[in-house]
Protein backbone atom coordinates (compact mmCIF):
# COMPACT_ATOMS: atom_id res chain seq x y z
CA UNK A 1 0.00 0.00 0.00
CA UNK A 2 1.58 3.44 -0.60
CA UNK A 3 2.26 5.62 2.06
CA UNK A 4 -0.64 8.73 2.55
CA UNK A 5 -0.03 12.19 1.43
CA UNK A 6 -0.44 13.71 4.45
CA UNK A 7 0.26 11.72 7.98
CA UNK A 8 -1.86 14.34 9.75
CA UNK A 9 -4.36 16.96 10.21
CA UNK A 10 -5.33 19.27 12.47
CA UNK A 11 -8.17 22.02 12.80
CA UNK A 12 -8.73 22.94 16.53
CA UNK A 13 -9.89 26.53 17.72
CA UNK A 14 -6.58 28.43 18.55
CA UNK A 15 -7.80 29.00 21.96
CA UNK A 16 -11.22 28.33 23.78
CA UNK A 17 -12.15 31.65 24.31
CA UNK A 18 -11.83 32.98 20.33
CA UNK A 19 -13.30 29.30 18.86
CA UNK A 20 -13.64 30.75 15.49
CA UNK A 21 -10.18 31.41 15.50
CA UNK A 22 -8.84 28.33 13.91
CA UNK A 23 -5.25 26.65 13.89
CA UNK A 24 -5.08 24.66 10.81
CA UNK A 25 -2.42 22.54 9.87
CA UNK A 26 -1.11 19.23 7.99
CA UNK A 27 1.68 17.48 8.42
CA UNK A 28 3.55 14.70 5.83
CA UNK A 29 6.21 12.35 6.86
CA UNK A 30 7.32 12.29 10.75
CA UNK A 31 10.79 12.29 12.18
CA UNK A 32 9.71 9.84 14.64
CA UNK A 33 7.02 7.66 16.24
CA UNK A 34 6.06 7.56 19.82
CA UNK A 35 4.32 3.94 20.43
CA UNK A 36 3.11 3.07 24.00
CA UNK A 37 1.45 -0.84 23.67
CA UNK A 38 1.64 -1.80 27.64
CA UNK A 39 0.16 0.72 30.27
CA UNK A 40 3.94 0.92 31.55
CA UNK A 41 4.85 2.87 28.08
CA UNK A 42 1.81 5.23 28.38
CA UNK A 43 4.10 8.12 30.77
CA UNK A 44 6.90 7.94 29.46
CA UNK A 45 5.87 7.76 26.02
CA UNK A 46 3.73 11.48 27.01
CA UNK A 47 7.11 12.63 28.71
CA UNK A 48 8.63 11.94 25.69
CA UNK A 49 5.98 14.22 23.64
CA UNK A 50 6.42 16.53 26.16
CA UNK A 51 9.76 17.08 25.15
CA UNK A 52 9.76 17.18 21.93
CA UNK A 53 7.17 19.88 22.08
CA UNK A 54 9.20 21.79 24.19
CA UNK A 55 12.40 21.37 22.44
CA UNK A 56 9.97 23.03 19.42
CA UNK A 57 8.33 20.67 17.25
CA UNK A 58 4.95 19.17 16.69
CA UNK A 59 3.28 16.03 18.34
CA UNK A 60 0.03 14.27 17.06
CA UNK A 61 -2.05 11.54 18.58
CA UNK A 62 -4.21 9.81 20.46
CA UNK A 63 -4.50 7.97 23.68
CA UNK A 64 -6.96 5.17 23.77
CA UNK A 65 -9.93 4.74 26.67
CA UNK A 66 -8.21 1.66 27.57
CA UNK A 67 -5.12 3.69 28.09
CA UNK A 68 -6.90 4.56 32.15
CA UNK A 69 -4.98 1.96 33.92
CA UNK A 70 -2.00 3.44 33.17
CA UNK A 71 -2.79 6.26 35.27
CA UNK A 72 -4.90 4.32 37.88
CA UNK A 73 -4.83 1.00 38.05
CA UNK A 74 -8.82 1.34 39.82
CA UNK A 75 -9.95 2.55 36.31
CA UNK A 76 -10.37 -0.72 34.62
CA UNK A 77 -11.41 -1.56 31.19
CA UNK A 78 -11.11 -4.22 28.73
CA UNK A 79 -7.75 -5.06 26.84
CA UNK A 80 -6.89 -2.72 23.82
CA UNK A 81 -7.09 -4.30 20.62
CA UNK A 82 -4.43 -1.67 18.90
CA UNK A 83 -1.04 0.78 20.76
CA UNK A 84 -2.51 2.53 24.24
CA UNK A 85 -1.07 5.67 22.75
CA UNK A 86 0.76 6.58 19.63
CA UNK A 87 2.15 10.16 18.32
CA UNK A 88 3.86 11.33 15.43
CA UNK A 89 6.45 13.82 16.08
CA UNK A 90 7.07 16.25 13.37
CA UNK A 91 9.46 19.34 12.52
CA UNK A 92 7.72 21.17 10.28
CA UNK A 93 3.81 22.08 9.62
CA UNK A 94 2.03 22.63 6.56
CA UNK A 95 -0.89 24.99 5.55
CA UNK A 96 -4.32 23.29 5.15
CA UNK A 97 -4.17 21.66 2.19
CA UNK A 98 -7.10 21.87 -0.90
CA UNK A 99 -9.41 19.10 -1.22
CA UNK A 100 -8.24 16.38 -3.87
CA UNK A 101 -11.63 15.36 -4.70
CA UNK A 102 -10.57 11.77 -3.89
CA UNK A 103 -13.80 9.01 -4.05
CA UNK A 104 -15.25 7.50 -0.54
CA UNK A 105 -18.25 5.60 0.63
CA UNK A 106 -19.06 3.99 3.65
CA UNK A 107 -21.22 0.51 3.32
CA UNK A 108 -24.23 0.88 6.03
CA UNK A 109 -23.22 1.09 9.39
CA UNK A 110 -24.38 -1.61 11.19
CA UNK A 111 -25.04 -1.23 15.20
CA UNK A 112 -23.63 -3.80 17.45
CA UNK A 113 -26.21 -3.64 20.29
CA UNK A 114 -29.89 -4.98 19.78
CA UNK A 115 -32.78 -2.84 20.82
CA UNK A 116 -33.24 -5.60 23.71
CA UNK A 117 -30.00 -5.74 25.04
CA UNK A 118 -30.03 -1.81 25.11
CA UNK A 119 -33.25 -1.94 26.80
CA UNK A 120 -32.04 -4.76 29.66
CA UNK A 121 -29.12 -2.10 29.98
CA UNK A 122 -30.54 0.62 30.64
CA UNK A 123 -32.77 -1.27 33.86
CA UNK A 124 -29.97 -2.96 34.92
CA UNK A 125 -28.18 0.80 35.08
CA UNK A 126 -31.15 2.20 36.44
CA UNK A 127 -31.21 -0.52 39.43
CA UNK A 128 -27.93 0.34 40.17
CA UNK A 129 -28.36 4.18 40.69
CA UNK A 130 -31.24 3.24 42.74
CA UNK A 131 -29.33 0.60 44.92
CA UNK A 132 -26.79 3.95 45.21
CA UNK A 133 -24.20 1.97 43.41
CA UNK A 134 -23.59 4.92 41.62
CA UNK A 135 -24.92 8.22 40.37
CA UNK A 136 -24.62 8.17 36.07
CA UNK A 137 -23.11 5.64 33.70
CA UNK A 138 -21.86 6.81 30.38
CA UNK A 139 -23.56 3.56 28.21
CA UNK A 140 -21.91 2.86 24.83
CA UNK A 141 -22.18 1.15 21.84
CA UNK A 142 -19.78 0.41 18.29
CA UNK A 143 -21.58 0.87 14.87
CA UNK A 144 -19.70 -1.22 12.15
CA UNK A 145 -19.19 -0.56 8.34
CA UNK A 146 -16.67 -0.46 5.94
CA UNK A 147 -15.03 2.82 3.71
CA UNK A 148 -14.00 1.74 0.12
CA UNK A 149 -11.43 4.30 -1.28
CA UNK A 150 -9.49 7.20 0.15
CA UNK A 151 -9.15 7.51 4.05
CA UNK A 152 -8.42 10.90 4.19
CA UNK A 153 -11.04 12.10 2.16
CA UNK A 154 -13.70 10.22 4.68
CA UNK A 155 -12.15 12.78 6.94
CA UNK A 156 -11.97 15.36 4.94
CA UNK A 157 -15.94 14.21 4.67
CA UNK A 158 -16.49 14.50 8.12
CA UNK A 159 -14.57 16.82 8.72
CA UNK A 160 -16.84 19.02 6.30
CA UNK A 161 -19.75 17.80 8.51
CA UNK A 162 -18.43 18.81 11.89
CA UNK A 163 -16.27 21.74 11.14
CA UNK A 164 -16.35 24.32 14.04
CA UNK A 165 -15.46 21.30 16.27
CA UNK A 166 -11.78 19.98 17.20
CA UNK A 167 -10.60 17.83 14.01
CA UNK A 168 -7.60 15.54 13.97
CA UNK A 169 -7.17 13.30 11.30
CA UNK A 170 -3.36 10.49 11.80
CA UNK A 171 -2.72 7.70 9.86
CA UNK A 172 -0.16 5.14 11.24
CA UNK A 173 0.82 1.92 9.75
CA UNK A 174 -2.98 -0.04 8.94
CA UNK A 175 -4.96 2.08 11.09
CA UNK A 176 -6.40 5.47 10.71
CA UNK A 177 -7.93 7.54 13.21
CA UNK A 178 -10.92 10.38 12.11
CA UNK A 179 -11.71 12.17 14.23
CA UNK A 180 -13.91 15.41 14.44
CA UNK A 181 -15.42 16.00 17.84
CA UNK A 182 -17.00 18.75 19.18
CA UNK A 183 -15.86 18.38 22.71
CA UNK A 184 -13.06 19.82 24.55
CA UNK A 185 -10.91 17.26 26.94
CA UNK A 186 -8.24 20.15 28.06
CA UNK A 187 -6.36 23.36 26.24
CA UNK A 188 -3.67 23.70 28.31
CA UNK A 189 -1.34 26.53 28.01
CA UNK A 190 1.57 28.57 30.45
CA UNK A 191 -0.15 26.88 33.06
CA UNK A 192 -3.66 27.24 32.60
CA UNK A 193 -6.32 24.84 31.90
CA UNK A 194 -9.29 24.47 30.48
CA UNK A 195 -12.40 21.58 29.64
CA UNK A 196 -15.56 21.97 28.67
CA UNK A 197 -17.80 19.09 29.41
CA UNK A 198 -20.75 18.31 27.35
CA UNK A 199 -23.96 16.47 28.83
CA UNK A 200 -27.29 16.87 27.73
CA UNK A 201 -28.36 16.75 24.33
CA UNK A 202 -31.03 17.50 22.08
CA UNK A 203 -31.80 16.87 18.23
CA UNK A 204 -31.84 20.00 16.15
CA UNK A 205 -35.70 21.21 15.51
CA UNK A 206 -36.52 20.90 11.70
CA UNK A 207 -37.37 24.69 11.20
CA UNK A 208 -36.63 27.78 13.45
CA UNK A 209 -39.50 27.84 15.99
CA UNK A 210 -38.80 23.89 16.67
CA UNK A 211 -35.07 24.11 16.68
CA UNK A 212 -35.63 27.18 19.40
CA UNK A 213 -38.28 25.24 21.50
CA UNK A 214 -35.55 22.13 21.76
CA UNK A 215 -33.17 24.26 22.97
CA UNK A 216 -35.12 25.88 24.97
CA UNK A 217 -36.68 22.78 26.59
CA UNK A 218 -32.78 21.50 26.85
CA UNK A 219 -32.27 24.70 28.93
CA UNK A 220 -34.58 24.12 31.16
CA UNK A 221 -34.69 20.39 31.54
CA UNK A 222 -33.98 19.10 34.79
CA UNK A 223 -32.63 15.82 33.97
CA UNK A 224 -29.57 17.25 31.81
CA UNK A 225 -28.98 20.12 33.77
CA UNK A 226 -28.57 17.38 36.48
CA UNK A 227 -26.19 15.19 34.25
CA UNK A 228 -24.31 17.84 33.26
CA UNK A 229 -23.67 19.11 36.85
CA UNK A 230 -22.48 15.41 37.95
CA UNK A 231 -19.76 15.98 35.59
CA UNK A 232 -19.04 19.43 36.17
CA UNK A 233 -18.65 18.60 39.64
CA UNK A 234 -16.11 15.46 39.16
CA UNK A 235 -14.08 17.59 36.74
CA UNK A 236 -13.34 20.03 39.45
CA UNK A 237 -12.15 17.31 41.94
CA UNK A 238 -10.15 15.86 39.12
CA UNK A 239 -8.47 19.39 38.35
CA UNK A 240 -7.79 19.91 42.09
CA UNK A 241 -5.18 17.32 42.19
CA UNK A 242 -2.97 19.02 39.74
CA UNK A 243 -4.36 22.80 40.38
CA UNK A 244 -3.08 25.58 42.72
CA UNK A 245 -4.87 25.48 45.66
CA UNK A 246 -7.99 27.74 45.05
CA UNK A 247 -7.82 28.10 41.13
CA UNK A 248 -10.62 25.79 40.38
CA UNK A 249 -13.44 27.88 39.09
CA UNK A 250 -16.51 27.34 36.50
CA UNK A 251 -16.76 30.48 35.00
CA UNK A 252 -19.46 28.51 32.52
CA UNK A 253 -22.58 26.60 33.44
CA UNK A 254 -25.09 25.05 31.33
CA UNK A 255 -24.37 26.65 28.08
CA UNK A 256 -25.93 25.73 25.07
CA UNK A 257 -23.96 24.73 21.93
CA UNK A 258 -25.61 24.72 18.47
CA UNK A 259 -24.17 21.50 16.71
CA UNK A 260 -25.10 20.72 13.32
CA UNK A 261 -26.58 17.39 14.47
CA UNK A 262 -28.00 18.38 17.87
CA UNK A 263 -27.80 20.76 20.42
CA UNK A 264 -25.07 20.22 23.26
CA UNK A 265 -24.84 21.47 26.98
CA UNK A 266 -21.37 22.30 27.45
CA UNK A 267 -19.84 24.15 30.68
CA UNK A 268 -16.59 25.03 31.47
CA UNK A 269 -14.42 24.44 34.07
CA UNK A 270 -10.83 26.01 34.39
CA UNK A 271 -7.75 26.10 36.63
CA UNK A 272 -3.54 27.19 36.99
CA UNK A 273 -1.96 24.09 37.17
CA UNK A 274 0.97 23.87 39.84
CA UNK A 275 4.15 24.82 39.35
CA UNK A 276 6.01 21.78 37.32
CA UNK A 277 2.90 19.97 36.49
CA UNK A 278 3.45 17.45 33.42
CA UNK A 279 1.34 16.60 30.35
CA UNK A 280 1.58 12.72 31.86
CA UNK A 281 0.22 14.11 35.54
CA UNK A 282 -2.46 16.34 33.65
CA UNK A 283 -3.76 13.60 31.91
CA UNK A 284 -3.62 11.41 35.32
CA UNK A 285 -5.50 13.49 36.94
CA UNK A 286 -8.41 13.58 34.18
CA UNK A 287 -7.98 10.58 31.78
CA UNK A 288 -10.99 9.22 30.83
CA UNK A 289 -13.39 12.66 30.81
CA UNK A 290 -15.56 12.10 33.32
CA UNK A 291 -18.46 12.76 30.29
CA UNK A 292 -17.66 9.40 28.88
CA UNK A 293 -17.86 7.17 31.74
CA UNK A 294 -20.33 8.49 34.60
CA UNK A 295 -19.98 8.83 37.92
CA UNK A 296 -17.86 8.24 40.64
CA UNK A 297 -15.72 7.21 37.54
CA UNK A 298 -13.95 4.18 39.07
CA UNK A 299 -17.50 2.53 39.76
CA UNK A 300 -18.65 3.66 36.68
CA UNK A 301 -15.99 2.13 34.64
CA UNK A 302 -16.46 -1.07 36.60
CA UNK A 303 -19.93 -0.96 35.47
CA UNK A 304 -19.12 -0.04 32.08
CA UNK A 305 -16.66 -3.38 31.62
CA UNK A 306 -19.50 -5.86 32.61
CA UNK A 307 -22.19 -4.36 30.67
CA UNK A 308 -19.85 -3.47 26.83
CA UNK A 309 -18.45 -6.58 25.57
CA UNK A 310 -15.47 -4.89 23.45
CA UNK A 311 -13.08 -2.34 23.93
CA UNK A 312 -13.90 1.25 23.35
CA UNK A 313 -10.67 1.86 21.57
CA UNK A 314 -9.93 5.45 20.44
CA UNK A 315 -13.28 6.15 20.97
CA UNK A 316 -13.98 7.89 24.52
CA UNK A 317 -10.25 8.73 24.61
CA UNK A 318 -8.56 11.79 24.03
CA UNK A 319 -6.99 12.81 20.28
CA UNK A 320 -4.90 16.33 19.46
CA UNK A 321 -1.87 18.17 19.25
CA UNK A 322 0.96 19.61 21.13
CA UNK A 323 2.36 22.95 19.51
CA UNK A 324 6.03 23.65 19.40
CA UNK A 325 6.56 25.22 23.27
CA UNK A 326 4.68 23.05 24.91
CA UNK A 327 0.12 24.38 24.43
CA UNK A 328 -1.51 21.13 24.52
CA UNK A 329 -5.20 20.72 23.12
CA UNK A 330 -7.14 17.39 23.31
CA UNK A 331 -10.51 16.77 22.20
CA UNK A 332 -13.04 13.78 24.10
CA UNK A 333 -12.97 11.11 21.20
CA UNK A 334 -16.42 10.90 20.27
CA UNK A 335 -17.74 11.62 16.66
CA UNK A 336 -14.81 10.03 15.75
CA UNK A 337 -14.05 6.79 13.10
CA UNK A 338 -11.22 4.35 13.72
CA UNK A 339 -10.15 2.14 10.26
CA UNK A 340 -8.11 -0.66 10.47
CA UNK A 341 -7.07 -3.20 7.71
CA UNK A 342 -5.05 -5.74 6.99
CA UNK A 343 -2.73 -5.51 3.96
CA UNK A 344 -4.60 -5.72 0.79
CA UNK A 345 -7.89 -5.62 1.84
CA UNK A 346 -10.58 -2.77 2.44
CA UNK A 347 -10.82 0.02 5.35
CA UNK A 348 -12.53 -2.06 8.10
CA UNK A 349 -14.78 1.17 10.37
CA UNK A 350 -15.84 0.98 13.93
CA UNK A 351 -17.49 4.42 15.13
CA UNK A 352 -19.10 4.46 18.87
CA UNK A 353 -22.03 6.36 20.22
CA UNK A 354 -23.62 6.75 23.48
CA UNK A 355 -25.09 8.53 26.46
CA UNK A 356 -25.54 8.98 30.10
CA UNK A 357 -27.85 6.86 32.21
CA UNK A 358 -29.13 8.49 35.26
CA UNK A 359 -32.29 7.62 37.88
CA UNK A 360 -34.80 9.36 35.13
CA UNK A 361 -33.46 8.17 31.90
CA UNK A 362 -36.23 6.20 29.77
CA UNK A 363 -35.30 3.52 26.90
CA UNK A 364 -37.00 5.21 23.82
CA UNK A 365 -35.46 8.43 24.98
CA UNK A 366 -32.03 7.16 25.01
CA UNK A 367 -32.41 5.36 21.58
CA UNK A 368 -33.35 8.78 20.12
CA UNK A 369 -30.32 10.46 21.61
CA UNK A 370 -28.59 7.59 19.83
CA UNK A 371 -29.62 7.71 16.58
CA UNK A 372 -29.38 11.46 16.39
CA UNK A 373 -25.64 11.57 17.53
CA UNK A 374 -25.26 9.07 14.73
CA UNK A 375 -26.30 11.61 12.11
CA UNK A 376 -22.67 12.87 11.53
CA UNK A 377 -21.74 9.78 10.08
CA UNK A 378 -25.01 10.52 7.71
CA UNK A 379 -23.48 13.88 7.08
CA UNK A 380 -20.30 12.41 5.61
CA UNK A 381 -21.87 10.13 2.75
CA UNK A 382 -21.66 11.95 -0.03
CA UNK A 383 -19.98 15.95 0.42
CA UNK A 384 -22.13 18.48 0.34
CA UNK A 385 -22.78 22.25 -0.31
CA UNK A 386 -25.23 25.15 0.87
CA UNK A 387 -27.37 25.63 -2.61
CA UNK A 388 -29.32 28.90 -3.55
CA UNK A 389 -31.57 29.35 -6.79
CA UNK A 390 -32.04 33.20 -7.09
CA UNK A 391 -33.56 35.38 -10.39
CA UNK A 392 -31.75 37.65 -12.08
CA UNK A 393 -33.43 39.89 -13.69
CA UNK A 394 -32.04 42.89 -15.61
CA UNK A 395 -29.18 42.68 -13.35
CA UNK A 396 -30.81 42.83 -10.15
CA UNK A 397 -31.58 39.85 -7.44
CA UNK A 398 -35.08 39.07 -6.66
CA UNK A 399 -35.85 38.38 -3.00
CA UNK A 400 -32.02 39.01 -1.84
CA UNK A 401 -32.64 39.72 1.49
CA UNK A 402 -34.84 36.34 1.79
CA UNK A 403 -32.19 34.48 0.25
CA UNK A 404 -29.39 35.62 2.51
CA UNK A 405 -31.59 35.27 5.77
CA UNK A 406 -32.17 31.32 4.53
CA UNK A 407 -28.38 31.11 4.20
CA UNK A 408 -27.94 32.12 7.28
CA UNK A 409 -30.28 29.74 8.70
CA UNK A 410 -28.25 26.76 6.69
CA UNK A 411 -25.23 27.98 7.37
CA UNK A 412 -26.22 27.84 11.43
CA UNK A 413 -28.01 24.35 11.38
CA UNK A 414 -25.16 23.17 9.32
CA UNK A 415 -21.99 24.58 11.29
CA UNK A 416 -21.19 25.96 8.30
CA UNK A 417 -19.36 29.39 7.52
CA UNK A 418 -20.70 32.20 5.87
CA UNK A 419 -19.06 35.12 4.71
CA UNK A 420 -21.99 37.47 3.27
CA UNK A 421 -19.58 39.80 1.78
CA UNK A 422 -18.37 37.12 -0.53
CA UNK A 423 -21.51 36.31 -1.20
CA UNK A 424 -22.79 39.60 -2.49
CA UNK A 425 -19.32 39.93 -4.03
CA UNK A 426 -20.22 36.55 -5.74
CA UNK A 427 -23.79 37.71 -7.34
CA UNK A 428 -22.60 41.37 -8.01
CA UNK A 429 -20.10 39.63 -10.30
CA UNK A 430 -22.71 37.66 -12.03
CA UNK A 431 -25.22 40.78 -12.45
CA UNK A 432 -22.48 42.72 -14.10
CA UNK A 433 -22.16 39.81 -16.44
CA UNK A 434 -25.68 39.46 -17.56
CA UNK A 435 -26.58 42.81 -16.97
CA UNK A 436 -30.01 42.02 -19.22
CA UNK A 437 -32.79 39.79 -19.60
CA UNK A 438 -33.85 36.87 -16.78
CA UNK A 439 -31.27 34.03 -15.43
CA UNK A 440 -31.10 31.61 -12.98
CA UNK A 441 -28.50 32.06 -10.47
CA UNK A 442 -26.89 29.19 -8.44
CA UNK A 443 -24.95 29.68 -5.96
CA UNK A 444 -22.97 27.15 -3.45
CA UNK A 445 -21.25 27.66 0.01
CA UNK A 446 -18.89 24.66 1.09
CA UNK A 447 -18.30 24.40 4.65
CA UNK A 448 -15.41 26.57 5.37
CA UNK A 449 -17.23 29.49 3.47
CA UNK A 450 -15.77 29.22 -0.42
CA UNK A 451 -18.45 30.80 -3.01
CA UNK A 452 -19.18 29.89 -6.32
CA UNK A 453 -21.76 30.94 -8.93
CA UNK A 454 -23.17 30.36 -12.12
CA UNK A 455 -25.93 31.67 -14.72
CA UNK A 456 -28.04 30.45 -17.20
CA UNK A 457 -30.56 31.97 -19.16
CA UNK A 458 -34.16 31.51 -17.58
CA UNK A 459 -36.68 29.89 -20.24
CA UNK A 460 -40.69 30.86 -20.15
CA UNK A 461 -43.07 28.17 -18.19
CA UNK A 462 -45.83 26.95 -20.31
CA UNK A 463 -49.13 27.27 -17.84
CA UNK A 464 -51.51 26.32 -16.73
CA UNK A 465 -48.33 24.18 -15.22
CA UNK A 466 -48.75 20.09 -15.44
CA UNK A 467 -47.83 18.29 -12.56
CA UNK A 468 -48.29 15.01 -11.13
CA UNK A 469 -49.00 13.82 -7.45
CA UNK A 470 -46.01 11.17 -6.47
CA UNK A 471 -47.60 7.42 -6.04
CA UNK A 472 -45.19 6.83 -2.39
CA UNK A 473 -44.80 9.32 0.48
CA UNK A 474 -41.80 10.86 1.00
CA UNK A 475 -39.64 10.36 4.09
CA UNK A 476 -39.85 14.07 5.40
CA UNK A 477 -37.51 13.57 8.51
CA UNK A 478 -34.54 14.29 6.63
CA UNK A 479 -33.01 17.61 7.50
CA UNK A 480 -31.79 17.70 3.91
CA UNK A 481 -35.78 18.43 2.42
CA UNK A 482 -35.31 21.33 5.25
CA UNK A 483 -32.44 23.47 4.02
CA UNK A 484 -31.07 23.91 0.56
CA UNK A 485 -28.28 21.95 -0.12
CA UNK A 486 -26.50 20.27 -3.02
CA UNK A 487 -27.61 17.09 -1.12
CA UNK A 488 -31.01 16.13 -3.67
CA UNK A 489 -31.20 12.63 -3.38
CA UNK A 490 -34.01 12.37 -1.05
CA UNK A 491 -35.94 13.60 -4.52
CA UNK A 492 -34.50 11.41 -6.82
CA UNK A 493 -37.50 8.71 -6.84
CA UNK A 494 -39.73 11.46 -7.61
CA UNK A 495 -38.95 12.62 -11.08
CA UNK A 496 -42.55 13.58 -13.13
CA UNK A 497 -43.35 11.48 -15.99
CA UNK A 498 -42.68 13.25 -19.59
CA UNK A 499 -45.24 16.19 -20.40
CA UNK A 500 -45.23 16.72 -16.49
CA UNK A 501 -43.14 19.65 -15.20
CA UNK A 502 -42.84 18.75 -12.05
CA UNK A 503 -44.16 16.56 -8.90
CA UNK A 504 -45.76 17.06 -5.80
CA UNK A 505 -45.26 15.21 -2.72
CA UNK A 506 -46.97 14.27 0.34
CA UNK A 507 -45.47 12.47 3.37
CA UNK A 508 -46.67 9.14 5.13
CA UNK A 509 -49.30 11.14 7.39
CA UNK A 510 -50.99 11.81 4.25
CA UNK A 511 -49.84 15.55 4.53
CA UNK A 512 -48.91 17.48 1.44
CA UNK A 513 -45.73 18.93 0.88
CA UNK A 514 -44.22 20.96 -1.80
CA UNK A 515 -42.86 20.09 -5.16
CA UNK A 516 -39.48 18.07 -6.04
CA UNK A 517 -38.59 22.50 -7.07
CA UNK A 518 -41.10 24.57 -5.49
CA UNK A 519 -43.43 25.08 -2.76
CA UNK A 520 -47.69 24.48 -3.29
CA UNK A 521 -50.58 27.34 -2.80
CA UNK A 522 -54.46 25.85 -2.89
CA UNK A 523 -57.26 28.16 -3.12
CA UNK A 524 -59.86 26.63 -0.44
CA UNK A 525 -62.82 28.45 0.43
CA UNK A 526 -61.19 31.91 -1.33
CA UNK A 527 -58.55 31.64 1.07
CA UNK A 528 -54.94 31.08 -0.46
CA UNK A 529 -52.61 28.05 1.99
CA UNK A 530 -49.51 26.26 1.64
CA UNK A 531 -48.48 23.36 3.76
CA UNK A 532 -47.03 24.07 7.45
CA UNK A 533 -43.19 24.02 7.80
CA UNK A 534 -43.92 20.95 10.01
CA UNK A 535 -45.13 18.79 7.75
CA UNK A 536 -41.66 18.62 6.33
CA UNK A 537 -40.61 20.52 3.42
CA UNK A 538 -38.20 23.73 1.98
CA UNK A 539 -39.20 27.28 3.57
CA UNK A 540 -39.27 28.77 -0.18
CA UNK A 541 -37.82 32.47 0.03
CA UNK A 542 -40.70 33.29 -2.18
CA UNK A 543 -42.93 31.76 0.45
CA UNK A 544 -41.50 33.68 3.57
CA UNK A 545 -42.12 36.91 1.52
CA UNK A 546 -45.70 35.65 0.20
CA UNK A 547 -46.36 35.02 4.39
CA UNK A 548 -45.26 38.31 5.34
CA UNK A 549 -47.17 39.86 3.52
CA UNK A 550 -50.10 37.96 4.28
CA UNK A 551 -50.94 36.73 0.93
CA UNK A 552 -50.50 32.84 2.16
CA UNK A 553 -51.55 31.16 5.34
CA UNK A 554 -49.56 28.30 6.79
CA UNK A 555 -52.25 24.90 7.10
CA UNK A 556 -51.97 21.02 7.14
CA UNK A 557 -53.47 20.22 3.43
CA UNK A 558 -53.98 16.32 2.93
CA UNK A 559 -54.73 15.34 -0.57
CA UNK A 560 -58.47 15.93 -0.21
CA UNK A 561 -57.91 19.43 -0.01
CA UNK A 562 -55.90 18.97 -3.29
CA UNK A 563 -59.45 17.52 -4.83
CA UNK A 564 -61.71 20.50 -3.23
CA UNK A 565 -59.28 23.48 -3.75
CA UNK A 566 -60.67 25.93 -6.48
CA UNK A 567 -57.32 27.05 -7.95
CA UNK A 568 -53.69 25.96 -7.09
CA UNK A 569 -50.21 27.44 -8.01
CA UNK A 570 -46.72 26.46 -7.89
CA UNK A 571 -44.32 29.02 -6.69
CA UNK A 572 -40.43 29.01 -6.04
CA UNK A 573 -37.89 32.77 -6.43
CA UNK A 574 -36.92 31.94 -9.42
CA UNK A 575 -39.91 31.16 -11.99
CA UNK A 576 -42.78 33.14 -9.57
CA UNK A 577 -46.16 32.18 -9.47
CA UNK A 578 -47.55 29.58 -11.83
CA UNK A 579 -51.16 28.43 -12.17
CA UNK A 580 -51.49 24.83 -11.99
CA UNK A 581 -53.65 22.43 -13.88
CA UNK A 582 -55.47 20.52 -11.09
CA UNK A 583 -57.54 18.46 -13.00
CA UNK A 584 -53.68 16.55 -13.96
CA UNK A 585 -53.10 16.69 -10.29
CA UNK A 586 -56.20 15.15 -9.34
CA UNK A 587 -55.82 11.81 -11.77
Amino acid sequence: MSAPQFTALIDVPAQPAAPQQRLRRAFRAPREWLVARSPGEVKPMLDAAEAHARGGRWCVGYVRYEAAAAFDPALVTHGAHGPLACFAVFDTAEDWPADRGDAHAFDPWQQTLGDEQFAHDVERIRDWIAAGDVYQVNHTTRLRSRLRGDALAAFRALHRGQPRGYGVYLAHEDAQVLSVSPELFFDWRDGFVTTQPMKGTAARGGTPAEDEAAAAALKASEKERAENLMIVDLLRNDLSRVATLGSVRVPALFDLQALPTVWQMTSTVTATSRPGTTLAQLFGALFPCGSVTGAPKVRAMQLIRALEPTPRGVYCGAVGVLQPGGTATFNVAIRTVELTRQPGEAWQAACGVGSAITADSQVAAEADEWRHKQRFLERAAVPFELLESLRLQDGQVWLLDEHLERLRRGAAHFGHTLNETHVLTTLAELATAHPRGAHKLRLLVDAFGAVRGEAAPLQPTAVPLRAWLARTPIDARSEFLRHKTTRREAYAAFAPPAGCFDTLLWNTEGELTEFVNGNLALCLRGRWLTPAAAAGLLPGTYRARLLAQGVLQEARLTRDDLRQAEAGAFFNSVRGWLPLDLGVLRA
